[in-house]
């Protein structure tokens, strides 16, 4: 395997939960050692941090740490953004993090997978991005959720994973 892209990049992690947030870094420095790695657990540490630094990537929980407020500070920082959720796994979470311009929507259940898909987020555009992620998760979102999850997005992802 080559070097991850994600290698000398930095990245910023937040979630409530620390110890997401030290599984994440695990999983990221080991695939990219040289990688700068830093860490939030509330919104108001993470605003902090996303107005003073430049970052490659931002990784956002959505619930706990107003993940989708969040969000909008970054991409106004044109920073890339990955959203990552357990509890906040719906169609319209799913719609909101495109439509506001993440570069990803992932299950918490894809935690051991993480550093592909992070590596996703920086190799393609937005758009390919998405496709490449619906390619990926087409699958999980069926089984995750209702069978009318596309009707309630307004969107047909199952063409875009094809």
């Amino acid at each position: 395997m080559g070097e991850s892209v994600l290698n000398g990049k930095r990245i910023l992690a937040v979630d409530d939960e620390p110890d997401v947030l030290e599984f994440l870094e695990e999983e990221v420095l080991e695939a990219a050692p040289n990688c700068k790695f830093d860490k939030a657990t509330s919104f108001e540490a993470a605003a902090d941090l996303i107005q003073a630094n430049r970052y490659d990537l931002v990784v956002l929980d959505i619930m706990g740490v107003r993940g989708f407020d969040l969000l909008e500070l970054a991409v106004k920082r044109q920073f890339r953004v990955a959203m990552f959720t357990a509890h906040a796994l719906t169609p319209e979470a799913l719609k909101r993090s495109y439509d506001m311009k993440a570069h990803a929507f992932l299950p918490k259940e894809k935690l051991k997978e993480i550093v592909p898909f992070l590596e996703d987020v920086l190799k393609y555009d937005y758009a390919t991005g998405w496709k490449r992620l619906l390619k990926k998760l087409n699958r999980f979102f069926n089984d995750a959720f209702e069978s009318d999850w596309e009707k309630k997005t307004g969107m047909n992802w199952r063409e875009w994973g094809k």
